[in-house]
């Protein structure tokens, strides 16, 4: 046996693979298999997407698919949970009893779902003597998969938390599954303190940015020509909480002040026929280009065109919220300024007057205000512009948090902890 299939497997589980929406995961992957840990993926679903991001090709990680529905695989599913009951009686009943717990609780048949498919992963996931530590991506779903299959194996568990999965969970469910864990990681330091708060035992949880590939959004731009029309730009999937409505009654109100400007919007979502109404219905039809989903390298064209980058995310009745939108780091990356609300865990980077203009989300007067600002008043722009790529350098470089994460896992991670200490940079 080599020193490469001794070394400790890191299963790592999503909810889909790959995601053109997930590069920030995909990324991650690369980068900690480039360190030497070894990976392992289980995708709860094939999201069969044409277009892939070039890390994804770059990833050596076996993929393992659990069925993502019951009755088509239900003769797969239950022979494979017979076999993983076979294999850890004991393990498998502890897993039983909490999912008999749950589903009294919360009375959804995804809750015995999720039961199954951790049985199918240890069956298919697992080697019968590989030394493992499973590791959810979202606190939802995937952490549920992964806990039971922990349970069913003896296997030591931790997931990281990002946005909507942390914050519209009952806090109550999100503490029991913080209390099974080994460690907690997510990606603000928002997100760090509310969790901390749930930790009913004092489970480490670290905060660690996902941050971007300083390589490709290096700032290299040409400037686009000072004065009008003024270029202002959105990437950000088309979905309540980015406040993309307040982006466009914002340029409304500008447009009704003559401030010459073209809007681009790029992303796709299930608001795309509303913002299309309300773009109309406000005139600025012949304003705003909406592009639709689009690669990084036409992103990257539209950045470098951009005078102002636009954002008006708010938090939504149910909690849910963005943490540090990437796009948000790539736009001050490629030194373009940034107007944006100032909720949730935005000014962990965009901080008023240092780095950005921020103001009160649902504002758009006040938004309109900022976009204008950061238009006209060159000295203003310049400086935020240098701050805001600075603070980038410093905080969220994706090579460096990566390195972060997998110093976590070589401490933390295995049973007993420190098992994954071996896997240095340049390990077989």
């Amino acid at each position: 046996m080599t020193q490469r299939q001794k070394a400790p497997v890191l299963v790592m589980v999503l909810k889909g693979y790959p995601r053109l929406s997930e590069t920030f995961i995909s990324n991650e992957i690369e980068l900690l298999e480039s360190l030497g840990l070894r990976v392992r993926i289980v995708s709860m679903r094939d999201p069969r997407e044409a277009a892939r991001h070039a890390s994804v090709y770059r990833i050596k990680a076996d993929v393992v698919y659990l069925p993502d529905r019951i009755l088509p695989a239900l003769g797969e599913l239950l022979y494979e949970n017979l076999r993983a009951a076979a294999d850890a009686p004991a393990g498998y009943a502890r897993a039983v009893w909490r999912m008999l717990g749950q589903l009294v609780r919360t009375r959804r048949s995804a809750t015995l779902k999720h039961l199954l498919q951790a049985g199918f992963l240890c069956r298919r996931a697992l080697g019968p003597h590989e030394a493992v530590h499973l590791h959810a991506h979202f606190a939802h779903s995937p952490t549920s998969v992964a806990l039971y299959a922990g349970l069913m194996r003896g296997l030591p568990v931790s997931f990281t938390g990002h946005a909507k999965d942390v914050w519209t969970q009952p806090p109550r469910k999100l503490a029991a599954k913080i209390g099974q864990a080994a460690f907690v990681v997510t990606c603000t330091k928002a997100n760090a303190a509310y969790l901390r708060q749930l930790a009913p035992n004092g489970t480490p949880v670290y905060a660690v940015y996902h941050g971007i590939d300083l390589r490709l959004f290096d700032g290299d731009r040409a400037d686009a020509p000072a004065g009008p029309p003024w270029r202002v730009l959105t990437v950000a999937r088309l979905t309540a909480k980015k406040g993309l409505d307040t982006v466009l009654c914002a340029l409304g109100e500008l447009a009704r002040q003559g401030f010459d400007f073209r809007y681009d919007l790029v992303g796709e979502g299930e608001d795309r026929p509303a913002l299309l109404a309300q773009a109309r219905a406000l005139g600025l039809a012949d304003r705003v280009t909406f592009h639709g989903a689009l690669p990084h390298e036409a992103v990257l064209g539209l950045y470098r065109q951009a005078h102002v980058f636009a954002l008006g995310c708010r938090v939504l009745p149910n909690g849910d919220r963005d943490g540090v939108p990437n796009v948000l780091v790539e736009a001050m990356a490629m030194g373009v300024p940034v107007a944006a609300t100032n909720v949730s865990a935005l000014p962990e980077l965009a901080r008023d007057g240092e780095t950005a203009l921020t103001c009160p989300p649902d504002d758009p007067a006040a938004l309109a205000t900022a976009i204008r600002r950061l238009a006209e008043d060159a000295p203003l722009r310049e400086r935020l512009v240098r701050a805001g790529k600075a603070a980038v350098a410093r905080d969220f470089d994706n090579a460096a948090n990566t390195q972060a994460l997998a110093d976590i896992f070589r401490r933390d991670a295995g049973a007993p902890a420190g098992s994954f200490a071996a896997a240095r940079q340049g390990a077989p």
